[in-house]
């Protein structure tokens, strides 16, 4: 892998949580393999991953805990979000008019020193701030 990716949360969703729900997906294979390219997540994708399972899959917590281990095996420790973080994720709203949801995934991935972020929420090859939005879903 020559850039630094950062996945967002739906590649993770897509990837577990439908696989273990046993409903058929077609983004789940795919999603698989992005992530097999290696790269790395946020605490906020954690916390996101932990609200879709336990809500709109009905996941269990011991479950949900198992799958938080395979995306630490796979995506390392994820970067932690700081008040630089989140200053600046504003200044990216600002400017982009992302919601801050969208820009704190960015800024992110930014201070992780990614180039680029895989995800269905933003527009595929648009580049902001220097990051290349890849939608392995398209």
């Amino acid at each position: 892998m020559t850039a630094k990716a950062f996945f967002d949360t739906n590649l993770l969703v897509y990837a577990l949580a439908v696989r273990a729900s046993a409903r058929f997906d077609p983004r789940t294979e795919m999603a698989e393999k992005t992530l097999s390219i290696g790269g790395v997540i946020s605490v906020q994708v954690l916390n996101e991953f932990a609200d879709v399972t336990t809500g709109k899959f009905k996941m269990e917590w011991d479950a949900v805990e198992q799958c938080l281990e395979v995306i630490d095996a796979l995506c390392g420790r994820a970067i932690p979000l700081t008040a630089e973080t989140h200053c600046l994720a504003i200044a990216i709203s600002k400017r982009h008019g992302f919601r801050i949801y969208d820009s704190m995934i960015l800024a992110a991935a930014l201070q992780a020193g990614c180039t680029t972020v895989y995800t269905e929420d933003l527009q595929h090859g648009q580049m902001i701030e220097g990051l290349r939005i890849e939608n392995p879903f398209r």
